[in-house]
């Protein structure tokens, strides 16, 4: 696509031009292991993001979420993440079993910086710490084991330029529901009424009861 005026930075150093090499304290934060107020971040995390990409480096982020403290950590290194039945697309595993390099930030509500890992995965079916994560009777098929490469906390900016966790600025309403945005591009077939029954109070009701 051609846009007239575009300016585009093609090296290293014409990056560096705009935006000087990060601060001491930027570079020093990084870490290979975690410490005890990294666990207590994923103690306290009902949410987070994984970026993925496969062997040609096209990429996905999914995000995963469930009671706070799903992430298992199963040692200082090592942390392991539930895999709940969706819509078996599975992206995010099937990159990983062409790139395990995976990157990670954790949320907690109302907090406006976050936590990032980054490191390798692995996909497993079957592990003792699975009995760990069991929630409303559902036992994940599936966990993404991470063994950690890089850890760090990231800075409140991007969340306080958003406003993401101010209520006022709320507005889900100014895009259509989520069942019409079904019906408009997944499934035209269906009628609306049945989706906005489908995508009402009973979906969130059985997201723990179904399996692959």
């Amino acid at each position: 696509m051609e846009i007239p005026g575009l300016v585009e930075i093609t090296t290293h150093d014409e990056l560096r031009e705009v935006v000087p090499p990060p601060l001491g304290a930027a570079v020093q934060k990084e870490r290979k292991e975690l410490h005890d107020l990294d666990i207590d971040w994923l103690a306290g995390s009902p949410f987070c993001l994984i970026a993925t990409s496969d062997a040609d480096g096209n990429c996905d982020v999914s995000p995963k979420g469930d009671p706070a403290g799903f992430t298992k950590v199963l040692d200082r290194t090592t942390i392991a993440i539930p895999e709940r039945a969706g819509n078996r697309r599975v992206d995010g595993f099937v990159n990983v079993l062409g790139n395990p390099h995976v990157g990670l930030i954790f949320f907690i509500p109302g907090r406006t910086d976050t936590l990032r890992i980054n490191g390798r995965a692995r996909i497993v079916k079957e592990a003792p710490f699975f009995d760990d994560m069991v929630v409303k009777g559902n036992r994940p098929q599936l966990a993404l084991l991470v063994e950690i490469e890089q850890i760090f906390h990231h800075c409140s900016k991007s969340f306080l330029r958003s406003k993401l966790w101010k209520p006022e600025t709320w507005n889900p309403e100014s895009v259509p529901s989520r069942a019409a945005i079904s019906k408009a591009l997944e499934r035209p077939e269906s009628d609306l009424a049945t989706l906005e029954t489908y995508y009402g109070a009973q979906y969130e009701e059985s997201i723990y009861k179904v399996k692959y």
